[in-house]
């Protein structure tokens, strides 16, 4: 019990600082492919902020790992964060960066009972559009068939393949750029059924909330009507007495 409260502290003490290295991530990552004449040093600073907030998880998941009291359960019951972990390790790509970083804010973001699940899903939303049109356009703006070739053009491309749209006026040409576009469809279909179930949750919720006190008031007015009619026989009563006498 210590030990999983001491879990439980570090997460909540963690959690504003892992979002906020998330969000220097975002931002290192984002740097060399909105600017393409980023000279090399500012390339590499940005790399190495990548790989810094990169371990900063990875030295998290080891923390949570090291204070819960069943590390068996733990690495099953998070093996996406392990994964999240493990995945840059693979292959030094930045994408695969990008990918375990938003793994890994997410399953944080989803442990925090505080984060409501709208905020969630629009913070999932933009994060899912930014990561995606940044991805793309690193990986299409230089293929010699790609037709997206601006920031411009990978969000609006983003945004229409997250929706399932698909105008096709912006499509990617490479395996990788495919690959991302198949996240981003899952993600967005995904997204879209989470957000419908919450609406469906908060109809079901305010019409049984209705539904309760539609009953609570039913109860009182008979209880009322019962109060009524004691009182009135023992008026009847009274009279009755006071006739005799």
């Amino acid at each position: 019990m210590q030990r999983r409260t001491a879990q439980d502290r570090w997460e909540q003490l963690t959690q504003r600082p892992m979002l906020a290295l998330a969000v220097v991530f975002a931002i290192a990552y984002a740097v060399p492919i909105v600017d393409s004449s980023a000279g090399h040093s500012l390339t590499v600073a940005c790399t190495m902020v990548e790989w810094l907030v990169w371990g900063a998880f990875a030295a998290d998941y080891l923390v949570r790992l090291v204070l819960t009291p069943d590390r068996r359960t733990f690495v099953r019951t998070h093996w996406m964060d392990l994964c999240a972990v493990v995945l840059p390790l693979i292959q030094p790509l930045r994408l695969l960066r990008m990918v375990s970083t938003l793994l890994l804010v997410g399953r944080r973001a989803r442990m925090a009972s505080q984060i409501q699940l709208t905020t969630y899903v629009g913070g999932a939303v933009v994060g899912l559009l930014m990561f995606g049109s940044l991805a793309v356009l690193s990986v299409e703006r230089d293929s010699p068939d790609g037709n997206i070739r601006t920031l411009g053009d990978a969000v609006w491309w983003s945004f229409t393949t997250m929706t399932t749209v698909g105008y096709g006026d912006h499509a990617p040409t490479t395996g990788v750029g495919r690959l991302i576009a198949v996240g981003l469809m899952l993600s967005g279909i995904a997204l879209l059924g989470v957000v419908t179930a919450n609406i469906a949750a908060w109809f079901i919720e305010r019409f049984e909330k209705d539904d309760v006190e539609e009953r609570e008031q039913t109860e009182a007015i008979r209880a009322l009507t019962e109060e009524v009619r004691a009182l009135r026989a023992e008026v009847a009563a009274l009279q009755e007495r006071s006739v005799r006498q």
